[in-house]
């Protein structure tokens, strides 16, 4: 399927904006701290940036409120109200920590599982589609919370570092969540490049019993929505090189960056720049990871066009 850039912006610096509003949610950083209080405003413009960039891909960005009516039966849906519920607590708490220097155990925990909640349903937007059997699996909305998890780990490691927390336990924490979120996308590949396909040209058209089905003629001459958005392929060669540099940059180096700063410890100028690295590394990973994840996608709507 076509990657949207739009989309991709969204998950990912949504998800490093949950990430780290969870982490906070927690109480791992001094509230009192002003790298905490950065900490704070950061993860709610990386949320903010994230929802309007989606913008960009509607028809009609100015109708955009209308999608928050159908909850009851659309992921999308239940994504944009839950955003808009879990505001509240991260406001409060942020609010504490930049005015009074404190940390509220209540509203943290409420925020912290509401990040994960929205994160789930926007995994789930993808999860429920059975017309894509790549996305069709439980491991989808575990890879969207693991990255998400281990972004907010990766961002609090740079803000432990600035002053806000433990310099140890938050970096070993997020190699942790490196290792455990990079295990399951790595599963979610193995099993995408093992799938059979359900969907086939005989099923597609119910003509399976005569024999074997092949597109005597396209539907149209020309490129439609459905060719453009559904029909996008990249070459097996250029996906292997983008997910090993996936896996580089999203892995290896913040885990390696991460686990010579805990093992040094302290604070300053230097560990601050080396953990931004490391976070910056994280999300560039990500980026590459969630281009994959649309562009490798095969949508059953292709039988129809020989694909």
């Amino acid at each position: 399927m076509h990657p949207a850039f739009s989309i991709i912006i969204l998950t990912t610096l949504s998800g490093l904006g949950y990430g780290l509003a969870a982490v906070l949610g927690l109480g791992l950083l001094d509230p009192a701290a002003t790298a905490t209080k950065c900490a704070h405003v950061l993860a709610l413009a990386l949320i903010s940036a994230g929802l309007l960039s989606s913008t960009a891909h509607l028809g009609n960005p100015q109708r955009a409120w209308r999608a928050l009516s159908q909850w009851r039966s659309s992921w999308l849906s239940r994504e944009g109200v839950m955003s808009i519920v879990t505001f509240v607590p991260l406001l409060v708490s942020a609010w504490a920590s930049i005015t009074e220097g404190a940390y509220l155990p209540l509203p943290g925990l409420i925020g912290t599982v509401l990040c994960v909640v929205t994160v789930y349903c926007t995994s789930m937007i993808y999860a429920s589609l059975k017309s894509v059997q790549a996305w069709y699996t439980p491991l989808t909305p575990a890879c969207y919370a693991l990255l998400a998890a281990t972004g907010g780990f990766v961002l609090a490691s740079v803000f432990a570092f600035a002053g806000g927390g433990n310099t140890r336990a938050l970096p070993l924490l997020a190699v942790g969540f490196l290792i455990a979120a990079w295990g399951t996308k790595l599963r979610w590949r193995e099993r995408m490049k093992s799938l059979v396909p359900l969907s086939t040209p005989e099923s597609a058209t119910g003509l399976g019993n005569i024999g074997r089905v092949r597109l005597f003629e396209r539907p149209h001459v020309t490129e439609n929505y459905l060719t453009r958005e559904m029909g996008f392929k990249v070459a097996r060669k250029h996906a292997k090189k983008l997910w090993r540099l996936a896996l580089v940059a999203g892995a290896i180096v913040p885990a390696v960056l991460l686990l010579v700063l805990a093992a040094l410890g302290g604070q300053g100028v230097l560990p601050v720049a080396i953990a931004s690295l490391a976070a910056l590394a994280h999300w560039l990973g990500v980026f590459v990871e969630r281009w994959l994840f649309f562009a490798e996608a095969r949508h059953s709507v292709v039988n129809y066009y020989g694909g």
